[in-house]
């Protein structure tokens, strides 16, 4: 199959995105799928207000246009709703030809986070722009019923989880890995991006003992690392070094009430280190039964009750989440151009 994929989020940027993404597309072309990407590399571009790291391409209806016909897709996905995906979509549904779309991010709140626009304002524009699309797919049952309550097609809306690398991520450290020190235990991690709808705040604020790491880098970094002090600030790291952090960490804290699902939950648990988090709808759904993490409106409670988790139950629960399943799933969601072909025996 030939798979189109048009995203505004790609490398070099960092985050759950650009990363769901990448890992998709090698796994696609493991099962031997052709995949091209349009992303933001291919055209001019200008940097996005607050978040300088992010471009916003000034991709030409013409342009565009030319890319998807030259590559002649069985299937067409458009992963964000940027400006490469506005344009795509008007081309596609001036063109009346199918395509499926993903929610990833949730805009709303973050876009209320910064300007107090009204989260309700955000979703009626988000509706306009899935509304077109054959299917949108979100990460966690929770976030489908999310969007549901906020007036989406229940016909349309379709769960596609995610994985996580467990040949990378994993409880034993290769022999030259070195200790993080100095060190006070019992260590309380956070990793991801340092911005205000992570809700860093609430995890900087506790009153907990030992100390507190912060991996990642983010438009928040400098003002963070200047109110708190106390912290342990150590920047972004390449994936390749995140194991390590999450290895040597007592609990794995996410404040965050806003992610769609929590990629780095999965790396953590994956890792051995537990969970202790708020309790967000798609940090309920990642965790569920499984007993691996502690999730509670008091942080402070539910950081301390994770460290009692033993680091085998996280790591055993992490081995349900397989990249591979995420993609079979992703490929049994995608519109063929040609609706005559079934879904199941075109991309299965």
């Amino acid at each position: 199959m030939k798979l189109l994929i048009i995203t505004d989020a790609w490398s070099p940027q960092v985050n759950g995105v650009v990363f769901t993404l990448g890992q998709t597309c090698r796994e696609l072309s493991r099962m031997g799928h052709q995949v091209e990407v349009i992303q933001p590399g291919l055209f001019r571009s200008v940097p996005c207000p607050s978040y300088p790291e992010i471009p916003l391409s000034l991709a030409t209806p013409a342009k565009l246009k030319r890319l998807i016909e030259e590559y002649e897709p069985d299937a067409v996905h458009i992963a964000t709703e940027g400006p490469l995906g506005l344009a795509a979509r008007r081309y596609l549904v001036k063109a009346g030809r199918p395509f499926t779309t993903a929610y990833h991010t949730r805009f709303p709140e973050y876009v209320h986070a910064r300007t107090r626009l009204p989260v309700t304002l955000g979703y009626r524009w988000l509706r306009r722009f899935h509304g077109a699309a054959a299917r949108t797919m979100v990460p966690t049952a929770g976030m489908r019923e999310d969007l549901l309550a906020h007036g989406f097609d229940p016909g349309k809306v379709v769960v596609w989880s995610r994985g996580v690398d467990l040949q990378r991520f994993n409880p034993a450290p290769p022999p030259d890995e070195t200790p993080i020190t100095p060190r006070q235990s019992p260590v309380f991690l956070y990793a991801g991006r340092v911005a205000v709808e992570k809700n860093l705040d609430a995890f900087l604020n506790l009153d907990l003992p030992g100390e507190k790491w912060v991996v990642g880098g983010g438009p928040a970094l400098d003002s963070m690392k200047a109110r708190y002090p106390h912290a342990r600030f150590f920047g972004p790291r390449p994936q390749a070094e995140l194991a390590r952090y999450y290895r040597q960490a007592d609990v794995f804290v996410f404040p965050s009430l806003t992610d769609t699902f929590g990629l780095v939950l999965l790396e953590a648990m994956a890792c051995g280190c537990p969970v202790g988090a708020l309790p967000a709808r798609s940090t309920l759904d990642v965790l569920g039964d499984s007993g691996a993490g502690a999730v509670n409106e008091d942080l402070r409670h539910a950081c301390l009750q994770a460290l009692a988790i033993p680091r085998e139950t996280a790591a055993a629960h992490a081995q349900n989440f397989s990249w591979t399943a995420a993609t079979q799933t992703f490929l049994s969601h995608l519109q063929p151009l040609h609706t005559e072909n079934s879904l199941s025996a075109t991309f299965a």
